[in-house]
């Protein structure tokens, strides 16, 4: 036999006894990236039975051992993904990775539940879970991209794991806090469009919850103050400014005995007293370009809004000094 020959065969002998004497393979987590297990000295937490295995993963987990309970969490599901101890195992799993900072991958751990075991007896649970880390992103802690890189998470993708949340269990416990958590996250973007979209969060909340009164009147309040920064972020924008005026309104028709109530009503004097200047404003605007019946529109509406301003008094006299410039049909 050839020196070749010899090679070859005793080549192809090692590659057969090779998948005997391999450690075990590396496993692919989505949304974590790979991870390996090996043989010998940590097999010490290997289980042949799916309860024994789960027993070794949660108590790893009560002793801080969060790498050993993923991986036996993850054999649990790995091998008997259909047994009873899999949405236990499922849990492990998030639990783990949130102890780890992983909150995103927890997240989706959580969210494996829903939608694998909606019938799990943790269903609450998970949501509460899920909930505490959207909160946890909503107060400044930082995503990992990759599972590693720091980065910061935007107010747009918090809200969205809130409304993860709210449509996993819309009439759950927590919903109705995810759900006004969700406005909050749209009006930290100080922006027009999550104004805009911290109201809509806010009005989905007090017409859906409308029989829990603490949630109803918050978002009633908070809807209030939405319009009011959305307000003040578009010069002269009356029509945002009335629908302040109208949602602190009806939070205080609804909830007179609510602590905020002089709270809203500063609001509406301190918008009411915007609309004045406003329209003083554009009467003015109006005046200048010779069109004296718009000047007097807005300087009767500044009498309407508030009769006893500083600029009433100004907008009467104006009134009566453009009266002759106006068709007698409107005089």
């Amino acid at each position: 036999m050839s020196r070749c020959a010899c090679f070859f065969f005793l080549f192809a002998g090692l590659l057969l006894l090779l998948p005997f004497r391999s450690p075990a393979p590396w496993y692919h987590v989505p949304g974590e990236g790979w991870y390996y297990e090996p043989f010998g000295a940590t097999n010490r937490w290997i289980r042949p039975h799916a309860k024994e295995q789960l027993a070794v993963a949660e108590q790893s987990f009560t002793n801080g051992d969060y790498i050993v309970a993923l991986h036996a969490a993850r054999r649990v599901i790995r091998e008997w993904q259909f047994s009873d101890y899999a949405p236990r195992a499922e849990f492990v799993i998030g639990q783990s990775l949130e102890a780890l900072h992983k909150n995103e991958a927890a997240f989706k751990a959580y969210q494996a539940i829903i939608q694998k075991y909606p019938n799990s007896e943790r269903f609450n649970d998970v949501l509460w879970k899920q909930y505490g880390i959207a909160d946890k992103f909503l107060n400044g802690e930082w995503g990992r991209l990759f599972g590693y890189i720091p980065f910061p998470a935007t107010m747009e993708d918090t809200a969205k794991l809130f409304s993860t949340v709210v449509t996993n269990g819309p009439y759950s416990e927590v919903a109705p806090y995810a759900q006004l958590k969700i406005g909050e996250a749209h009006e930290r973007q100080k922006s027009q469009e999550g104004y805009e979209a911290a109201v809509r969060a806010y009005q989905l909340a007090a017409d859906r919850y409308y029989n829990r009164p603490q949630i109803a009147a918050d978002a009633l309040y908070r809807e209030g103050v939405a319009y009011q920064k959305q307000a003040a972020k578009a010069e002269y924008d009356q029509g945002t400014a009335g629908k302040a005026i109208a949602a602190y309104t009806d939070f205080m028709t609804l909830y007179p005995e609510d602590p905020r109530v002089p709270e809203a009503q500063k609001a509406i004097g301190l918008l009411k007293a915007e609309q004045v200047a406003g329209n003083f404003k554009i009467a003015q605007f109006y005046e200048r370009g010779h069109k004296w019946a718009g000047a007097v529109v807005y300087y009767n509406e500044v009498l309407q809004l508030d009769p006893n301003s500083t600029y009433a008094e100004s907008a009467r006299q104006k009134i009566e000094q453009l009266k002759p410039r106006l068709p007698r049909a409107i005089d």
